[in-house]
Protein backbone atom coordinates (compact mmCIF):
# COMPACT_ATOMS: atom_id res chain seq x y z
CA UNK A 1 0.00 0.00 0.00
CA UNK A 2 1.42 3.39 -0.96
CA UNK A 3 1.35 5.88 1.93
CA UNK A 4 3.22 9.19 2.31
CA UNK A 5 5.45 8.42 -0.69
CA UNK A 6 6.50 4.99 0.46
CA UNK A 7 5.15 1.50 0.42
CA UNK A 8 3.57 0.19 3.54
CA UNK A 9 2.60 -3.33 4.24
CA UNK A 10 -0.92 -3.62 5.79
CA UNK A 11 -3.19 -6.44 6.68
CA UNK A 12 -6.75 -6.12 5.25
CA UNK A 13 -9.57 -7.88 7.07
CA UNK A 14 -13.18 -7.94 5.80
CA UNK A 15 -15.80 -8.95 8.37
CA UNK A 16 -19.35 -9.75 7.10
CA UNK A 17 -22.34 -8.57 9.24
CA UNK A 18 -25.93 -9.78 8.85
CA UNK A 19 -29.08 -9.49 10.96
CA UNK A 20 -31.48 -12.35 11.24
CA UNK A 21 -34.46 -10.02 10.82
CA UNK A 22 -33.10 -8.37 7.67
CA UNK A 23 -32.03 -9.57 4.25
CA UNK A 24 -29.47 -6.78 3.83
CA UNK A 25 -25.73 -7.54 4.35
CA UNK A 26 -23.07 -5.20 5.75
CA UNK A 27 -19.28 -5.45 5.81
CA UNK A 28 -16.58 -4.09 8.16
CA UNK A 29 -13.17 -3.48 6.57
CA UNK A 30 -10.22 -3.24 9.00
CA UNK A 31 -6.76 -2.05 7.96
CA UNK A 32 -3.72 -3.03 10.17
CA UNK A 33 0.00 -2.44 9.72
CA UNK A 34 1.89 -5.60 9.01
CA UNK A 35 4.50 -6.53 11.68
CA UNK A 36 7.88 -7.67 10.37
CA UNK A 37 8.71 -11.23 11.23
CA UNK A 38 12.38 -10.56 11.65
CA UNK A 39 11.75 -8.06 14.44
CA UNK A 40 9.39 -10.38 16.11
CA UNK A 41 11.84 -13.24 15.84
CA UNK A 42 14.75 -11.19 17.10
CA UNK A 43 12.80 -9.95 20.03
CA UNK A 44 11.66 -13.43 20.72
CA UNK A 45 15.14 -14.76 20.65
CA UNK A 46 16.49 -12.06 22.79
CA UNK A 47 13.77 -12.65 25.28
CA UNK A 48 14.10 -9.13 26.58
CA UNK A 49 10.41 -8.28 26.03
CA UNK A 50 7.43 -10.39 26.81
CA UNK A 51 5.04 -11.20 24.05
CA UNK A 52 2.11 -9.62 25.81
CA UNK A 53 3.97 -6.34 26.21
CA UNK A 54 4.92 -6.08 22.63
CA UNK A 55 3.45 -2.94 21.02
CA UNK A 56 2.00 -4.90 18.19
CA UNK A 57 0.14 -7.10 20.56
CA UNK A 58 -1.21 -4.11 22.41
CA UNK A 59 -2.13 -2.52 19.16
CA UNK A 60 -3.93 -5.65 18.09
CA UNK A 61 -5.80 -5.77 21.33
CA UNK A 62 -6.75 -2.15 21.01
CA UNK A 63 -7.85 -2.66 17.46
CA UNK A 64 -9.87 -5.67 18.50
CA UNK A 65 -11.56 -3.64 21.20
CA UNK A 66 -12.24 -0.87 18.76
CA UNK A 67 -13.50 -3.40 16.23
CA UNK A 68 -15.85 -4.90 18.84
CA UNK A 69 -17.01 -1.43 19.76
CA UNK A 70 -17.49 -0.63 16.09
CA UNK A 71 -19.41 -3.84 15.66
CA UNK A 72 -21.67 -2.88 18.56
CA UNK A 73 -22.16 0.63 17.23
CA UNK A 74 -22.76 -0.74 13.75
CA UNK A 75 -25.29 -3.19 15.12
CA UNK A 76 -27.06 -0.35 16.94
CA UNK A 77 -27.01 1.71 13.76
CA UNK A 78 -28.41 -1.21 11.82
CA UNK A 79 -31.15 -1.69 14.41
CA UNK A 80 -31.92 2.03 14.37
CA UNK A 81 -31.92 1.96 10.59
CA UNK A 82 -34.29 -1.00 10.56
CA UNK A 83 -36.49 0.71 13.18
CA UNK A 84 -36.42 3.91 11.13
CA UNK A 85 -37.34 1.93 8.04
CA UNK A 86 -40.22 0.32 9.89
CA UNK A 87 -41.30 3.78 11.06
CA UNK A 88 -40.96 5.04 7.52
CA UNK A 89 -43.05 2.12 6.32
CA UNK A 90 -45.65 2.84 9.00
CA UNK A 91 -45.60 6.56 8.16
CA UNK A 92 -45.81 5.68 4.48
CA UNK A 93 -48.80 3.49 5.16
CA UNK A 94 -50.34 6.28 7.18
CA UNK A 95 -49.60 8.72 4.37
CA UNK A 96 -51.16 6.31 1.88
CA UNK A 97 -54.18 5.93 4.16
CA UNK A 98 -54.39 9.71 4.59
CA UNK A 99 -54.06 10.07 0.83
CA UNK A 100 -56.94 7.64 0.36
CA UNK A 101 -58.96 9.56 2.95
CA UNK A 102 -58.10 12.80 1.19
CA UNK A 103 -59.18 11.30 -2.11
CA UNK A 104 -62.41 10.13 -0.49
CA UNK A 105 -62.88 13.55 1.09
CA UNK A 106 -62.18 15.15 -2.27
CA UNK A 107 -64.82 12.96 -3.87
CA UNK A 108 -67.25 13.89 -1.10
CA UNK A 109 -66.39 17.55 -1.62
CA UNK A 110 -67.00 17.15 -5.34
CA UNK A 111 -70.36 15.55 -4.57
CA UNK A 112 -71.14 18.29 -2.04
CA UNK A 113 -70.09 20.88 -4.63
CA UNK A 114 -72.51 19.37 -7.16
CA UNK A 115 -75.24 19.32 -4.49
CA UNK A 116 -74.47 22.95 -3.61
CA UNK A 117 -74.61 23.89 -7.27
CA UNK A 118 -77.94 22.10 -7.59
CA UNK A 119 -79.18 23.78 -4.39
CA UNK A 120 -77.94 27.13 -5.67
CA UNK A 121 -79.85 26.62 -8.91
CA UNK A 122 -82.97 25.71 -6.91
CA UNK A 123 -82.49 28.79 -4.72
CA UNK A 124 -82.04 30.93 -7.81
CA UNK A 125 -85.26 29.53 -9.24
CA UNK A 126 -87.02 30.03 -5.90
CA UNK A 127 -85.68 33.58 -5.68
CA UNK A 128 -87.04 34.32 -9.14
CA UNK A 129 -90.41 32.90 -8.11
CA UNK A 130 -90.38 35.02 -4.93
CA UNK A 131 -89.49 38.10 -6.98
CA UNK A 132 -92.32 37.30 -9.37
CA UNK A 133 -94.69 36.83 -6.44
CA UNK A 134 -93.53 40.12 -4.93
CA UNK A 135 -94.11 41.82 -8.26
CA UNK A 136 -97.58 40.25 -8.46
CA UNK A 137 -98.35 41.31 -4.87
CA UNK A 138 -97.13 44.83 -5.59
CA UNK A 139 -99.26 44.96 -8.72
CA UNK A 140 -102.29 43.57 -6.83
CA UNK A 141 -101.75 46.08 -4.03
CA UNK A 142 -101.54 48.92 -6.55
CA UNK A 143 -104.69 47.64 -8.25
CA UNK A 144 -106.46 47.49 -4.89
CA UNK A 145 -105.36 51.00 -3.94
CA UNK A 146 -106.48 52.38 -7.30
CA UNK A 147 -109.74 50.46 -7.11
CA UNK A 148 -110.53 51.75 -3.63
CA UNK A 149 -109.56 55.29 -4.56
CA UNK A 150 -111.71 55.29 -7.70
CA UNK A 151 -114.79 53.43 -6.51
CA UNK A 152 -117.52 55.79 -5.33
CA UNK A 153 -118.72 53.49 -2.54
CA UNK A 154 -117.69 53.71 1.13
CA UNK A 155 -115.74 50.52 1.90
CA UNK A 156 -114.09 49.58 5.21
CA UNK A 157 -112.08 46.40 5.84
CA UNK A 158 -111.60 45.21 9.42
CA UNK A 159 -109.60 42.33 10.91
CA UNK A 160 -110.84 39.58 13.22
CA UNK A 161 -110.04 41.74 16.26
CA UNK A 162 -112.30 44.47 14.77
CA UNK A 163 -109.42 46.80 13.93
CA UNK A 164 -109.60 48.93 10.78
CA UNK A 165 -107.24 47.68 8.07
CA UNK A 166 -108.17 49.77 5.02
CA UNK A 167 -110.92 52.06 3.81
CA UNK A 168 -111.89 53.93 0.64
CA UNK A 169 -111.94 57.75 0.46
CA UNK A 170 -115.79 58.01 0.39
CA UNK A 171 -115.88 56.22 3.77
CA UNK A 172 -113.99 59.05 5.47
CA UNK A 173 -116.90 61.47 5.54
CA UNK A 174 -119.79 59.13 6.24
CA UNK A 175 -117.93 57.20 8.98
CA UNK A 176 -115.81 60.08 10.33
CA UNK A 177 -112.52 58.34 9.49
CA UNK A 178 -109.00 59.72 9.26
CA UNK A 179 -105.88 58.22 7.69
CA UNK A 180 -104.48 57.78 11.21
CA UNK A 181 -107.49 55.61 12.16
CA UNK A 182 -105.95 52.57 10.43
CA UNK A 183 -105.25 50.10 13.23
CA UNK A 184 -107.85 51.52 15.63
CA UNK A 185 -110.77 49.45 16.88
CA UNK A 186 -114.06 49.95 15.11
CA UNK A 187 -115.78 50.72 18.41
CA UNK A 188 -113.60 53.81 18.86
CA UNK A 189 -115.07 55.35 15.70
CA UNK A 190 -118.25 57.41 15.90
CA UNK A 191 -119.82 57.20 12.43
CA UNK A 192 -122.08 59.88 10.99
CA UNK A 193 -125.02 57.45 11.13
CA UNK A 194 -128.06 56.87 13.29
CA UNK A 195 -126.34 53.54 14.12
CA UNK A 196 -123.68 54.52 16.63
CA UNK A 197 -121.93 51.19 17.31
CA UNK A 198 -121.00 48.87 14.46
CA UNK A 199 -118.99 46.40 16.55
CA UNK A 200 -121.85 44.03 17.56
CA UNK A 201 -123.00 43.69 13.94
CA UNK A 202 -119.48 43.08 12.59
CA UNK A 203 -118.62 40.65 15.40
CA UNK A 204 -121.75 38.59 14.69
CA UNK A 205 -120.91 38.47 10.97
CA UNK A 206 -117.36 37.22 11.72
CA UNK A 207 -118.50 34.63 14.25
CA UNK A 208 -121.41 33.27 12.20
CA UNK A 209 -119.99 33.91 8.71
CA UNK A 210 -123.39 35.26 7.70
CA UNK A 211 -123.75 38.58 5.83
CA UNK A 212 -126.06 41.24 7.25
CA UNK A 213 -127.87 44.19 5.69
CA UNK A 214 -129.36 47.20 7.46
CA UNK A 215 -130.94 50.42 6.26
CA UNK A 216 -129.42 53.39 8.06
CA UNK A 217 -129.56 57.15 7.74
CA UNK A 218 -126.88 59.77 8.07
CA UNK A 219 -127.37 62.71 10.39
CA UNK A 220 -128.34 64.70 7.30
CA UNK A 221 -131.16 62.20 6.68
CA UNK A 222 -129.67 60.43 3.63
CA UNK A 223 -130.57 56.73 3.48
CA UNK A 224 -127.85 54.09 2.96
CA UNK A 225 -127.84 50.32 2.76
CA UNK A 226 -125.24 49.05 5.25
CA UNK A 227 -123.86 45.66 4.21
CA UNK A 228 -121.41 43.64 6.30
CA UNK A 229 -119.85 40.54 4.74
CA UNK A 230 -117.15 38.14 6.00
CA UNK A 231 -113.59 38.81 4.79
CA UNK A 232 -112.65 35.42 3.34
CA UNK A 233 -109.11 34.34 2.36
CA UNK A 234 -108.17 32.10 -0.58
CA UNK A 235 -108.21 29.04 1.72
CA UNK A 236 -111.74 29.86 2.95
CA UNK A 237 -110.72 31.26 6.33
CA UNK A 238 -112.61 34.16 7.88
CA UNK A 239 -110.07 36.84 8.75
CA UNK A 240 -112.36 39.80 9.29
CA UNK A 241 -115.24 41.63 7.63
CA UNK A 242 -115.94 44.09 4.81
CA UNK A 243 -118.34 46.98 5.45
CA UNK A 244 -119.94 48.77 2.51
CA UNK A 245 -122.48 51.57 2.32
CA UNK A 246 -124.68 52.15 -0.72
CA UNK A 247 -126.72 55.30 -1.18
CA UNK A 248 -130.35 54.25 -1.52
CA UNK A 249 -131.84 57.60 -0.66
CA UNK A 250 -133.34 58.19 -4.10
CA UNK A 251 -134.74 54.68 -4.20
CA UNK A 252 -136.06 55.01 -0.67
CA UNK A 253 -137.69 58.33 -1.47
CA UNK A 254 -139.12 56.95 -4.69
CA UNK A 255 -140.56 53.95 -2.91
CA UNK A 256 -142.00 56.18 -0.21
CA UNK A 257 -143.33 58.58 -2.83
CA UNK A 258 -144.89 55.78 -4.83
CA UNK A 259 -146.41 54.40 -1.66
CA UNK A 260 -147.70 57.83 -0.72
CA UNK A 261 -149.06 58.44 -4.23
CA UNK A 262 -150.83 55.09 -4.10
CA UNK A 263 -152.39 55.93 -0.74
CA UNK A 264 -153.41 59.41 -1.92
CA UNK A 265 -154.91 58.18 -5.17
CA UNK A 266 -156.93 55.50 -3.41
CA UNK A 267 -158.23 57.88 -0.75
CA UNK A 268 -161.93 58.73 -0.98
CA UNK A 269 -161.38 62.14 0.58
CA UNK A 270 -160.12 65.00 -1.69
CA UNK A 271 -156.39 65.32 -1.00
CA UNK A 272 -153.61 67.65 -2.18
CA UNK A 273 -149.82 67.49 -1.85
CA UNK A 274 -148.22 70.94 -1.76
CA UNK A 275 -144.53 71.84 -1.93
CA UNK A 276 -142.74 74.57 0.04
CA UNK A 277 -144.07 77.20 -2.35
CA UNK A 278 -147.63 75.86 -1.88
CA UNK A 279 -147.75 74.59 -5.43
CA UNK A 280 -149.81 71.47 -6.08
CA UNK A 281 -147.60 68.52 -6.88
CA UNK A 282 -150.26 65.82 -6.60
CA UNK A 283 -154.07 65.91 -6.46
CA UNK A 284 -156.08 62.72 -6.14
CA UNK A 285 -159.08 61.83 -8.33
CA UNK A 286 -161.49 62.59 -5.45
CA UNK A 287 -160.35 66.23 -5.47
CA UNK A 288 -160.93 66.57 -9.21
CA UNK A 289 -164.40 65.08 -8.89
CA UNK A 290 -165.41 67.13 -5.84
CA UNK A 291 -164.32 70.56 -7.08
CA UNK A 292 -164.70 70.21 -10.84
CA UNK A 293 -161.11 71.02 -11.89
CA UNK A 294 -158.79 69.31 -14.38
CA UNK A 295 -155.21 68.01 -13.97
CA UNK A 296 -153.64 70.46 -16.45
CA UNK A 297 -154.94 73.43 -14.49
CA UNK A 298 -154.12 71.96 -11.09
CA UNK A 299 -150.65 70.38 -10.92
CA UNK A 300 -147.69 72.79 -10.58
CA UNK A 301 -150.12 75.63 -9.88
CA UNK A 302 -150.37 77.64 -6.68
CA UNK A 303 -153.29 76.50 -4.56
CA UNK A 304 -154.60 80.10 -4.48
CA UNK A 305 -154.84 80.09 -8.31
CA UNK A 306 -156.96 76.93 -8.60
CA UNK A 307 -160.40 77.37 -10.21
CA UNK A 308 -159.87 81.00 -11.14
CA UNK A 309 -158.81 81.91 -7.60
CA UNK A 310 -161.66 80.17 -5.77
CA UNK A 311 -159.14 78.71 -3.30
CA UNK A 312 -157.72 82.12 -2.44
CA UNK A 313 -159.30 81.94 1.00
CA UNK A 314 -157.93 84.03 3.91
CA UNK A 315 -158.44 81.29 6.51
CA UNK A 316 -156.76 78.75 4.20
CA UNK A 317 -153.79 81.09 3.84
CA UNK A 318 -153.59 81.37 7.63
CA UNK A 319 -153.69 77.59 7.92
CA UNK A 320 -151.00 76.89 5.28
CA UNK A 321 -148.66 79.82 5.99
CA UNK A 322 -148.86 80.14 9.77
CA UNK A 323 -150.41 77.21 11.57
CA UNK A 324 -148.86 74.25 9.66
CA UNK A 325 -145.24 75.54 9.72
CA UNK A 326 -145.50 76.00 13.49
CA UNK A 327 -147.34 72.85 14.49
CA UNK A 328 -146.58 70.50 11.54
CA UNK A 329 -150.02 68.98 12.02
CA UNK A 330 -153.59 70.31 12.06
CA UNK A 331 -156.67 68.13 12.64
CA UNK A 332 -160.30 69.01 11.74
CA UNK A 333 -159.74 72.67 10.96
CA UNK A 334 -163.26 73.99 10.18
CA UNK A 335 -163.67 76.32 7.26
CA UNK A 336 -166.62 77.54 5.20
CA UNK A 337 -166.47 79.11 1.75
CA UNK A 338 -168.77 79.96 -1.09
CA UNK A 339 -167.38 78.46 -4.25
CA UNK A 340 -168.63 80.07 -7.50
CA UNK A 341 -169.22 76.73 -9.13
CA UNK A 342 -170.33 74.73 -6.07
CA UNK A 343 -171.97 77.20 -3.79
CA UNK A 344 -171.45 77.37 -0.03
CA UNK A 345 -169.42 74.57 1.41
CA UNK A 346 -168.53 73.59 4.97
CA UNK A 347 -165.19 71.79 5.18
CA UNK A 348 -162.90 70.17 7.73
CA UNK A 349 -159.22 70.43 6.81
CA UNK A 350 -156.52 68.02 8.00
CA UNK A 351 -152.95 69.06 7.24
CA UNK A 352 -149.62 67.27 7.74
CA UNK A 353 -146.11 68.59 7.14
CA UNK A 354 -144.06 65.72 5.70
CA UNK A 355 -140.32 65.80 4.89
CA UNK A 356 -139.73 63.15 2.24
CA UNK A 357 -136.21 64.46 1.62
CA UNK A 358 -133.86 66.47 3.86
CA UNK A 359 -134.70 70.12 3.32
CA UNK A 360 -137.68 69.31 1.06
CA UNK A 361 -140.91 69.54 3.05
CA UNK A 362 -144.38 68.83 1.68
CA UNK A 363 -147.84 69.61 3.03
CA UNK A 364 -150.43 66.89 2.83
CA UNK A 365 -153.87 68.54 2.81
CA UNK A 366 -157.02 66.42 3.14
CA UNK A 367 -160.40 68.17 2.60
CA UNK A 368 -163.57 66.69 4.01
CA UNK A 369 -166.85 68.19 2.74
CA UNK A 370 -169.28 68.23 5.72
CA UNK A 371 -171.85 70.52 4.15
CA UNK A 372 -174.60 67.90 4.10
CA UNK A 373 -173.85 66.86 7.65
CA UNK A 374 -174.07 70.45 8.82
CA UNK A 375 -177.40 70.97 7.03
CA UNK A 376 -178.85 67.72 8.41
CA UNK A 377 -177.77 68.72 11.86
CA UNK A 378 -179.29 72.18 11.48
CA UNK A 379 -182.62 70.69 10.29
Amino acid sequence: MLSEGRVRAVDLEVLPLRRKTSEERYYVIVFRDRVETSRSSARGQNGKTKKSDHPTVRENQRLKREMAQLRGQLGSLIEEHESTQEQFKSVNEEVLSANEELQSTNEELETAKEELQSTNEELTTLNEEVQNRNAELTSANNDLLNLLSQVDIPVVMVSRDLCIRRFSPPAQKILNLLVSDVGRRLGQIRPNLDLQDLEPIVREVIERSTPQRHEVRTKEGVWHALQVRPYQTWDHKIEGAVITLQNIDALKRMVNREYADAVIESARMPTLVLDNDLRVTVANPAFYRAFGVVLEETENSLIYELGNGQWNIPRLRQLLEEIVPQHARVDDYAMSHDFPSLGPRDMLLNARRVELQPGHAFILLAIEDVTENQRNGAA
